[in-house]
């Protein structure tokens, strides 16, 4: 049985903890690293699509990072309660022909007893910004620590 720390019941610390390895594995932007933090069976709703399990988690991220590219993302602890998390995020990335956009989002998560997320509800809103309006300008890959963060980034 696979157990992804840390588990709930959540608190502060561990929830703040959560969201940042959530953040780190979709920075990654490597499909077959961030499903395993998902159950075999876990269920999505992102924007208007519904996806379930973790081969259709796999599709679904290889056709997101295959359009949304150079994908940056900032995640922020909204509020937790026992195996629940809720986040609110903005990611920058552009189109094939250079179109910048900064997506605003929020989810909400439920982890099993194990923490792996077995639901996760997403609402995204993309609003196209000019390049030199970007705010997320580290390296692909993880966000540096010490990197500002939602609020400090007034978004």
């Amino acid at each position: 049985m696979t157990v992804r720390p840390p588990v709930p019941p959540f608190t502060h610390e561990s929830a703040i903890e959560k969201v940042r390895l959530a953040e780190d594995g979709w920075n990654s932007r490597t499909p077959e690293k961030v499903a395993p933090a998902y159950t075999e069976d876990s269920r999505w709703r992102n924007r208007a699509e519904w996806v379930t399990g973790r081969e259709e988690i796999i599709a679904f991220l290889t056709r997101k990072w295959a359009r949304e590219l150079d994908y940056r993302l900032i995640k922020g602890l909204w509020a937790f309660e026992g195996n629940r998390i809720a986040v609110r995020f903005a990611y920058e990335w552009h189109d094939d022909s250079g179109n910048w956009y900064r997506s605003y989002g929020n989810e909400n998560w439920e982890f099993d007893a194990n923490g792996l997320m077995s639901v996760r509800h997403a609402s995204i809103n993309d609003v196209p910004i000019r390049e030199a309006d970007r705010k997320y300008h580290w390296p692909l890959g993880r966000r540096p620590d010490g990197h500002p963060g939602l609020g400090d980034l007034a978004l």
